[in-house]
C-alpha cells in the first residue's frame, strides 16, 4: 500500500515540476512514507526521520513531509511537538497536504484559481515516476482504503481510518494508465481486499471488479489481489479466479493462529476448523493454487499448548508461504489496552524459529514438485546478472540470459528448486540454418 501511495505522491510532484533524486542532501522536498504495523517498523521510521533533522538545519528551505501510518488520520499535535522540523504531515494515501503546501504561494497569487485543478494532480490518471516509467513490470492499485474490521492487535483501522472502496471507474482508469506505461501485472490492494464494495449499497463486489478489469484492460498479462480474510473469501470470488485466465491462482488468506481461544482473543471471528475447510475449498475450486498465510506468535496469553495447535495446523495444511511475525503491542489497540504482553521475547523468538524451520521444510517439499516442469514466468528485473521473475503461483524464478526479458512471459524449464526460489533455463529458439540457438543468448 505504501509503495502505491509513494508512486502517487511522486507522480503529483513531477507534475509540479520536481525531479527525483536519490541523494537527500540534494533534495528540495523529502517525503518519508511510514509504516507502524509493528514496533520495529515504527522505530525504523522514527530513526530515519530524526536523521533528516541536520539536513533541515543546514537548509531551512528544505520541505520535510512526514506521511503514512505514523501520522494517521487523526490530529497531529503531538507529532508537531515531537518533530518541530517537519513542515507537512500527511495521512496515509493522501498527497493533499503536501500539494497544498507546495502550491500555497500560487494560490495566494491567484485567488480565482480552481482548487479542483490543483487536486487533479492527485486524482487524474496515474503517471508513473520517471525512474519507474518503462521499467516497472508489476504495480499495485489500492481498491479499498482503511479497514472497518478491527482485530485486537491491529493498529491499521486507527491509523488508516474506516473502510472506503474506490469507484470502479477510477480503478479502471488507473489500470489503463498503468497498462499504457508498460505494466504487465497489477495487484489490487486492501487491508481486507475481499470486502471491496461492502461500504457501497448495491455496489459492485471484488469479483465484479476483477471481471471488469479482465475484460476491459488490455496489455496486462496478470492480475492478483491481496490481502483476504477467511470470512470474506466467497464462492463467487473463488469461481472468478478459477474461470478467468489472467487472474493468477495465488491466494493470500491469513490465519494468524491455529488455536480457537487465541483467535477469539484476536477477534478474528472464525475457528481453526473453519480455516481448514476454507483451504480445502480453495484447493478444490482452483486446481494447482498456491496459498499464503500470516501467523503471529506470542500473542498475549498464548500458551505452549496453544502455540502447538498453530504448529500442528501449519504442518497439516502445508501452505506455500507463511509470513511470520512476533507479537508487538501497538498503542491504542485493544490488546495493548487490555491484554498484558506476557510471552517473553526469547520465547516469541523460539516459537518464531520453530515455525520458520517448519515452513522451510514445507516450501522445499512443495517447490520440489516443479523440478523438471516447464512453467510460464513473467520476468521483472535483473538481479546480480540473472533475470528474476515469478510463476502464476507467485514462485520466484531466476534465469541466466543475455536477452532483455523485462516484461515478457516465457516458458521456463525448472532445473533447481529451493524453499524460497527456483532456477531454470529458457527453451531453445527456432533453428537457424539447422542449428538450434538457445533463447537466452539470442
Amino acid at each position: 500500500m505504501n509503495v502505491a501511495d509513494s508512486q502517487r505522491v511522486a507522480s503529483a510532484l513531477e507534475r509540479l515540476g520536481y525531479n527525483h533524486t536519490t541523494r537527500p542532501e540534494e533534495a528540495d522536498v523529502i517525503v518519508l512514507n511510514t509504516c507502524v504495523v509493528r514496533q520495529s517498523a515504527e522505530d525504523k521510521a522514527v530513526g530515519r526521520l530524526n536523521s533528516l533533522r541536520p539536513l533541515k538545519k543546514r537548509n531551512p528551505n528544505l520541505v520535510v513531509n512526514l506521511m503514512g501510518c505514523l501520522v494517521g488520520v487523526k490530529g497531529h499535535d503531538k507529532l508537531r511537538q515531537r518533530f518541530p522540523f517537519v513542515d507537512v504531515f500527511s495521512p496515509p494515501s493522501d498527497p493533499g497536504p503536501l500539494i497544498t503546501h507546495l502550491t500555497q504561494d500560487e494560490v495566494r497569487a491567484s485567488e480565482e484559481e480552481d482548487t479542483q485543478q490543483r487536486f487533479a494532480l492527485m486524482d487524474g490518471d496515474l503517471i508513473l515516476p520517471t525512474q519507474e516509467r518503462g521499467n516497472l513490470v508489476s504495480a499495485f492499485i489500492p481498491v479499498v482504503y482503511g479497514c472497518s474490521h478491527a482485530c485486537t492487535y491491529c493498529i491499521i483501522p486507527y491509523k488508516r481510518g474506516v473502510e472506503r472502496s474506490r469507484p470502479v471507474g477510477e480503478i479502471i482508469a488507473e489500470a489503463h494508465a498503468l497498462a499504457r506505461q508498460g505494466v504487465k501485472e497489477i495487484t489490487l490492494l486492501g487491508q481486507i481486499v475481499d470486502r471491496y464494495g461492502k461500504d457501497i449499497p448495491d455496489g459492485p463486489k471484488l469479483w465484479d471488479l476483477l471481471r471488469i478489469l479482465h475484460n476491459e484492460v488490455e496489455g496486462v498479462e496478470r492480475f492478483r489481489f491481496l490481502t483476504s480474510h477467511p470470512n470474506w473469501m466467497t464462492d463467487e470470488l473463488l469461481d472468478t479466479v478459477a474461470e478467468l485466465p489472467r487472474l493468477m491462482p495465488h491466494i493470500e488468506v491469513p490465519i494468524q493462529a491455529g488455536n480457537d481461544e487465541v483467535l477469539t482473543n484476536m477477534r478474528r471471528e472464525y475457528t481453526a476448523e473453519t480455516y481448514r475447510r476454507l483451504v480445502e475449498k480453495i484447493r478444490a475450486r482452483i486446481p494447482g493454487v498456491s496459498i499464503a498465510t500470516d501467523i503471529i506468535v506470542g500473542f498475549p496469553g498464548e500458551t505452549e499448548a496453544q502455540f502447538q495447535d498453530t504448529y500442528d495446523l501449519l504442518a497439516e495444511l502445508k501452505l506455500d508461504v507463511a509470513h511470520l511475525a512476533r507479537y508487538s503491542p501497538r498503542e491504542g489497540t485493544v490488546s495493548a489496552r487490555r491484554m498484558p504482553d506476557d510471552v517473553p521475547d526469547e520465547e516469541k523468538w523460539r516459537r518464531f524459529r520453530l515455525l520458520e524451520d517448519l515452513q522451510e521444510r514445507i516450501s522445499t517439499e512443495i517447490n520440489a514438485r516443479y523440478q523438471g516442469e516447464t512453467v510460464p514466468v513473467l520476468f521483472e528485473n535483473k538481479v546480480k546478472g540473472r533475470w528474476r521473475g515469478r510463476t502464476p503461483t507467485n514462485k520466484l524464478v531466476f534465469v541466466e540470459s543475455k536477452a532483455d526479458l523485462r516484461g515478457k512471459v516465457l516458458p521456463v524449464a525448472i532445473t533447481w528448486t529451493g524453499p524460497w526460489s527456483m532456477q531454470g533455463t529458457l527453451p531453445m529458439a527456432q533453428p537457424v540454418n539447422g542449428i538450434p540457438l538457445p533463447l537466452q543468448t539470442s
